[in-house]
């Protein structure tokens, strides 16, 4: 789910090329313009997700702006319906205050649990959460840092 038209387009047409290049595969996945802070119950069931990735959201640094955060006590709850028991929650920032606005929040959450560095060590996905999207090599590219906190959906 992303709400920029222009990111929309990319992914669509990335998702496009892996499908044509990977015959029979990339077959469950998908993009959608849509706001996820006001349509993710519409979108999926309770429990119908095992991870759900926050890469890079907009910082929105004004203080006045900072309902607009993907990352909210209100919008945790949604996310906590939409993600199974046990379910994961990926969340990378190039932005300090960002990182630790998220940390905060998932971590004050009754359904919520940060995991481990040794469950981080042993998670295949976390290596490429850290290096893969286009806006991980970006920040790479500049030489910026990255932070990353990860929770359990207890």
């Amino acid at each position: 789910m992303e709400i920029r038209d222009k990111v929309v387009e990319y992914v669509a047409d990335r998702i496009e090329k892996l499908r044509e290049e990977n015959e029979g595969k990339y077959e469950n996945i998908a993009v959608e313009k849509s706001n996820a802070m006001k349509n993710i119950p519409n979108y999926f069931e309770k429990g119908q997700l095992s991870k759900i990735f926050f890469l890079f959201p907009d910082p929105h640094f004004k203080k006045s702006n900072h309902r607009r955060r993907i990352i909210s006590k209100q919008l945790l709850a949604e996310y906590a319906y939409v993600l199974r028991k046990g379910g994961i929650a990926y969340t990378i920032s190039d932005v300090e205050d960002l990182h630790q606005w998220m940390d905060r929040h998932f971590s004050e959450h009754p359904l919520f649990e940060k995991l481990t560095e040794e469950e981080l060590a042993s998670d295949p996905v976390v290596p490429l959460v850290i290096a893969s999207s286009e806006e991980a090599r970006k920040v790479d590219r500049i030489q910026g840092k990255k932070y990353l906190a990860v929770f359990r959906r207890k």
